[in-house]
């Protein structure tokens, strides 16, 4: 009997806490929980998208000449050792940091303080803090790596470094803040950006494109000698980049759920369907399809559903990508012919034109049946998403090209951008490096000989 008092009087006196401190209770019982498989779904996807870098650099290296395979490789790799450490000083907490008037994350987490085990839940509720810093490292480290595709073969190597250091912080951390972060304005205003299309494709196709003009033409510009020297490594690095990229945006899910298989079914449907539309037209213009050919629409289809992947229906998809495809092929030919500047490897015409595509794409075919924390675009009753859209696209071409001219002038002045004349005939992987993809290749000590008896000293 004394127990049952004793039980009755506990009951009370726990009726009584609950009512006199709601809040307490309440927190207990919707605390978020860590997910292990969600965890370990984005831990995943983390190593996914880091072998997309490797992927773009056998995908450079297989277009450019032999005598720059090397330098060109190197830059994206190097890319992958600045921004590791940039990111945990100081990156993560600009991009996505406690927001500093809606422009940039403050500098609370910089050295990755107070970023542990616990979640950051106004991004990913059911995963640590730490896990979705690391996910999002591996989009800040492939997004300056693009940019490789527009000054290839003219550019400094330790120029590069500095720039890439300095681009990554004044231009990719804030936009992505803009996009992503909590606070950010674009991200305030509704915009949709499901892994990148703005904060990934338009910002380095932009890059790429203002490197490339104000770098000027490659000395060979317009010769038959340049051209993909090696198409199997380009194959290698279109299926890296194919591979990873379904960590690139299914993992942009968050979470091991259906959203993560509708994102991972349209990324695949795009990328065949745009490689399938460069080739319809590459075979109306030229006579004939090429691999290297397919393989560029196809990381034109995998760019141009990155802003859409997680909005959009599979049957969306082939449209967007199909037609992405078809659009990029136009950019990376006759438009480049047209307006004469020396884009070396696309990046501007696969990624700048793609990403801007694939942004306004969303806008026409994302649906809130596919996600519900999305929106509707266009083609489903609200114009005013691809108005948002718009918004954010002209936002991130503006940032990027301005900012991106500012800091490549910046780096110029100081320590000069561009390489020689000379040295650029001679190749940058002996000038540079000392060393050669192939065996074949004329050692350091021969190369003077190349230009005619003139005596230049390869760099150390």
């Amino acid at each position: 009997m004394k127990l049952v008092r004793k039980s009755g009087v506990l009951a009370l006196l726990g009726l009584l806490a609950s009512l006199v401190f709601p809040s307490q209770v309440f927190a207990a019982t919707t605390a978020p929980k860590l997910s292990a498989g969600d965890t370990s779904w984005v831990l995943a996807s983390s190593a996914l998208v880091l072998i997309m870098t490797p992927g773009v650099a056998f995908f450079y290296g297989g277009l450019v000449r032999k005598k720059n395979v090397i330098t060109t490789m190197f830059q994206v790799v190097a890319v992958i050792l600045i921004v590791s450490v940039q990111w945990v000083l100081f990156g993560y907490s600009l991009a996505f940091g406690p927001d500093f008037h809606h422009i940039v994350g403050g500098l609370q987490w910089a050295l990755f303080n107070h970023v542990g085990a616990a979640p950051a839940t106004q991004y990913a509720a059911t995963i640590p803090n730490e896990v979705y810093a690391i996910f999002q490292m591996m989009f800040a480290i492939i997004t300056p790596a693009l940019i490789v595709g527009g000054l290839a073969e003219r550019v400094k190597f330790s120029s590069f470094l500095v720039f890439i250091l300095l681009w990554s912080t004044v231009i990719y951390d804030p936009l992505a803040h803009w996009v992503w972060g909590a606070g950010g304005w674009l991200h305030n205003m509704g915009m949709l950006d499901f892994a990148g299309g703005t904060v990934v494709h338009i910002s380095s196709g932009v890059a790429g494109l203002v490197a490339a003009m104000y770098l000027g033409k490659r000395a060979e510009h317009g010769s038959p000698n340049i051209k993909a020297h090696n198409v199997p490594l380009v194959l290698l690095g279109t299926s890296l980049l194919w591979f990873g990229w379904f960590g690139f945006n299914a993992g942009s899910a968050l979470q091991a759920n259906p959203l993560a298989g509708s994102a991972f079914l349209t990324t695949n449907t795009a990328t065949a369907a745009s490689a399938l539309g460069w080739m319809l037209v590459e075979r109306w213009r030229t006579g004939h399809v090429s691999l290297v050919g397919a393989s560029a629409g196809a990381v034109a289809g995998l760019v141009a559903i990155t802003p859409a992947a997680g909005f959009v229906t599979p049957g969306a998809s082939i449209i967007l990508g199909g037609l992405g495809g078809i659009i990029c092929y136009f950019a990376a030919t006759l438009m480049k012919e047209k307006l004469g500047y020396d884009d070396a490897l696309d990046a501007f015409g696969g990624h700048g034109i793609g990403g801007t595509w694939g942004a306004l794409a969303t806008g026409l075919f994302a649906t809130t049946m596919v996600n519900s924390g999305g929106a509707n675009g266009l083609f489903y009753g609200n114009p005013h998403q691809f108005l948002l859209q718009a918004v954010g696209v002209a936002a991130s071409w503006v940032f990027s090209g301005v900012g991106t001219w500012v800091l490549i002038k910046l780096v110029d002045l100081v320590m000069g951008f561009r390489v020689t004349k000379e040295e650029e005939l001679m190749g940058l992987d002996m000038v540079l490096h000392h060393e050669s993809a192939y065996p074949e290749m004329l050692t350091v000590h021969e190369l003077p000989t190349m230009l005619k008896g003139e005596n230049v000293a390869p760099r150390s």
